[in-house]
């Protein structure tokens, strides 16, 4: 039993003097006093960097419009009758004047030549009724005859002009039905298709137009605006500097146009005002009923600018890191808008000033940088 104790003890003895030693061996390592011990060293953060520039920037508003035709013709017939023509391509260009459709005509050719001869007829009976007039006279101032013979004469020849006036005005509402039956274009544009073809019986009460032509050049282009832009909108506007232009989807082609009109009240449930654009479109890029992309162009103004990628967002805002004697420092923005890929700041920078543009990530206030050196070609 003493021998085990004795043997305990002395284990026990050793452990502690093993403790000490790790303790001492540990606190040399880590300490600052010690040879292994080294000062941490200030991470380096690599970036990209742009200038922050002072220049002339647009003032634009984006918007999505519509492309209506200025004017659209609904063709109908106004006699009930035969298509014996159509003298058009579905979907072509036509113009003013060009002939479109000929409709059955030998019912009103046949009326009016009965309505010709009622007249002529007329005429004939007015000649004799004159000629009576003319012997009773004589015979009146022979005291040849009664009077009433001469009275009665001259209303026989009131009656027979009165026909001829009567006559003549149906004849003429003929001729001009007869002119219903070629019906010709009123507008230059483009053509719908046919609705109907050669045989067809047509009527003056259908409702479905026997095609429709619009007008594609110029063609208006319609689009909402918020109702913050307007003041500005109506200043370029007054000024005849407020030009658009409209992006066609699926092309990349622009066509260009001005503000001709802005709706006279705004809408109280959304806030917004109608635009339209009259554009010229020559080259009938833009095809009634499309969807565009707006741009109207107020004016341009001068402003600080930034590329778009030196813009970072907090809770606290927008914020760009600006270089420093070699730090990145953290500076509050106000961005007013962007412009492609070009941020316009309404405040913040003064311009000319260093700003991040990639390498955000690994960034905070205060961190050393180096620029990366831009690789040859690029």
């Amino acid at each position: 039993m003493r021998l085990m104790t004795k043997n305990r003890k002395w284990l026990l003895g050793a452990a502690a003097i093993a403790i000490v030693g790790v303790g001492v061996l540990t606190r040399g390592f880590w300490g600052g006093g010690g040879a292994v011990a080294q000062a941490p060293t200030e991470r380096v953060v690599t970036i990209d960097v742009a200038k922050a520039e002072k220049k002339m920037m647009p003032l634009t508003v984006d918007a999505l419009g519509t492309v209506t035709p200025i004017t659209s013709v609904a063709i109908k017939t106004r006699l009930d009758t035969e298509i014996v023509g159509v003298h058009f391509a579905d979907g072509a260009r036509v113009k003013k004047g060009d002939l479109l459709f000929t409709l059955d005509d030998r019912m009103l050719r046949a009326q009016i030549a009965q309505a010709e001869g009622v007249v002529a007829r007329d005429k004939a009976q007015l000649e004799g009724a004159e000629r009576d007039i003319a012997r009773f006279t004589d015979l009146v101032a022979k005291s040849a005859t009664p009077v009433v013979n001469l009275d009665n004469a001259k209303t026989q020849a009131d009656i027979f002009r009165a026909a001829i006036k009567a006559d003549g005005a149906t004849l003429d509402n003929l001729k001009i039905q007869l002119g219903f039956c070629t019906i010709r274009a009123s507008i230059d544009g483009r053509i719908s298709a046919a609705a109907v073809k050669v045989g067809n019986f047509v009527r003056s009460a259908d409702l479905v137009p026997l095609a429709t032509i619009n007008q594609v050049a110029p063609v208006y282009v319609s689009f909402p605006v918020p109702q913050d832009a307007l003041p500005n909108i109506r200043q370029a506007v007054s000024g005849e500097t407020a030009t658009v232009d409209a992006l066609v989807p699926g092309s990349g082609k622009r066509a260009a146009g001005q503000v001709t009109m802005i709706e006279n009240a705004v809408d109280t449930t959304t806030g917004m005002v109608m635009v339209r654009a009259t554009m010229a479109n020559t080259d009938e890029l833009l095809w009634p009923g499309t969807l565009v992309t707006t741009k109207v162009n107020i004016r341009e103004e001068e402003a600080v600018t930034v590329p778009s990628t030196a813009m970072q967002v907090s809770q606290g805002g927008t914020f760009v890191f600006v270089i420093k004697d070699g730090k990145a420092a953290v500076t509050n923005v106000v961005l007013e808008r962007t412009v492609g890929n070009t941020a316009v700041l309404k405040s913040g920078l003064q311009g000319g000033e260093t700003v991040v543009t990639d390498g955000h990530l690994q960034l905070r206030n205060g961190s050393r940088v180096q620029v990366r050196v831009p690789k040859a070609g690029s």
